[in-house]
């Protein structure tokens, strides 16, 4: 489902994205190790940026692209090998170049908060490899986004500082 299919109604928080853990991801353990938890929160990423119009296709056929400037994680219970994982999203805040958001994790058969990554993404040209401003579609998304999202508490493992205010010095 797209915003533009919603009429304007956005789930709070969005769910866009699951997958199941491969074996080759778990650490001696026998969990899901630090690294891939990471890699799946990146998939919920692109589930979000494709939802913005800004994923894979975007990249591939415009200047501009998404980087990552800064990602949290925040471990809170073990998952395994097999285990699916279910993500949702929400998002805190945006500006013409910068998206504030969250992904939380959660094991899907039994229902509980496994992880969260908080994290700040800017958008950027590919040939300058500077900052420019998102197109107006993806700002209206996320708008809506923001709007749905704005009564919704904020994950466990949100950090004390990322946003998009500058600290004053």
């Amino acid at each position: 489902m797209t915003l533009s299919t919603l009429n304007h109604t956005v789930p709070a928080p969005l769910s866009l994205h699951k997958e199941t853990v491969r074996a080759a991801w778990i650490d001696y353990n026998g969990h899901l190790n630090m690294a891939y938890y990471l890699l799946a929160f990146d998939h919920a990423t692109d589930a979000l940026l494709d939802q913005l119009g800004l994923g894979a296709d975007y990249a591939q056929t415009t200047d501009g692209t998404t980087f990552t400037l800064e990602a949290h994680i925040s471990y809170l219970a073990e998952v395994g090998e097999g285990d699916v994982v279910r993500f949702e999203t929400q998002v805190f805040d945006f500006d013409d170049k910068r998206i504030h958001y969250a992904h939380t994790m959660h094991h899907e058969s039994k229902n509980y908060l496994a992880a969260t990554n908080e994290l700040l993404t800017l958008h950027v040209s590919q040939s300058k490899r500077r900052s420019t401003p998102m197109p107006g579609y993806a700002l209206e998304r996320l708008k809506m986004i923001k709007e749905s999202h704005k009564d919704l508490p904020p994950p466990p493992g949100r950090s004390r500082q990322m946003g998009l205010t500058q600290n004053q010095r």
